[in-house]
């Protein structure tokens, strides 16, 4: 630890005996040890201080969002990567590097995990009621759901979910994307946020919509079903 974070091993010694880093190396030491600094050190953050500082960058509309960013994120990760929308089709036919770049990640032992619309499902229905372009959700589900059943290793985890959908989550390690979704407009015209893991107050709220989802929705089938 002394090494990675470039202090003394009297440094180190005297946090585990309960003292705290100057905040420069909190910084440091809580990137190492993936943990929040309010976490590690709770009496020695200011959280008022940490208000807003998660938020790296918000978007007026999906589009704006730098093209670059969406594989240069998916390319950086190295332990979980979540997608949860549901379509998200501009990321396979916009992005040609997004297929084998999720597919090398998989390979290399990142948790991969797909959230998709159930066609079957009543949300989907419903979102598609509101677009008002006659089953085009529905299609855009079943041309996802190809893409990836054609290029994705079996390690891909994808599910199918008939939740009401607030936001798109697409989650990188520590960072994320969150589209959110607004009455009567497409995702692609809504606004979007660049959120990065501080003390979780943003990013953990996310996370745990994900996972609830994810608990509630249904494994696809890639062998026997038909997107």
């Amino acid at each position: 630890m002394a090494a990675a974070a470039e202090v003394s091993t009297k440094s180190v010694e005297r946090w585990l005996a309960g003292g705290t880093p100057y905040p420069r190396t909190r910084f440091k030491v809580a990137a190492l040890l993936h943990e929040s600094e309010s976490y590690l050190w709770p009496d020695a953050v200011d959280g008022s201080s940490l208000a807003g500082a998660e938020l790296v960058a918000i978007y007026p509309r999906r589009s704006d969002v730098p093209r670059h960013l969406w594989t240069d994120l998916l390319r950086g990760s190295e332990r979980d990567v979540g997608l949860l929308a549901f379509a998200g089709l501009f990321l396979t036919e916009e992005h040609s590097e997004w297929l084998p770049t999720m597919a090398a990640k998989a390979q290399e032992g990142v948790r991969v995990r797909l959230l998709l619309g159930d066609p079957a499902g009543a949300q989907l229905a419903s979102r598609d009621t509101e677009y008002q372009i006659g089953g085009g959700v529905a299609g855009r589900v079943s041309a996802v759901l190809a893409y990836y059943k054609e290029h994705m290793p079996d390690a891909v985890q994808i599910r199918l979910h008939d939740t009401p959908l607030y936001n798109s989550i697409y989650r990188f390690d520590d960072e994320m994307l969150v589209n959110g979704h607004v009455y009567g407009l497409l995702a692609a015209h809504t606004p979007t946020m660049h959120i990065r893991r501080i003390d979780g107050a943003f990013f953990n709220t996310y996370v745990e919509s994900f996972e609830r989802v994810w608990g509630s929705a249904r494994p696809f089938d890639v062998e026997t079903e038909s997107p």
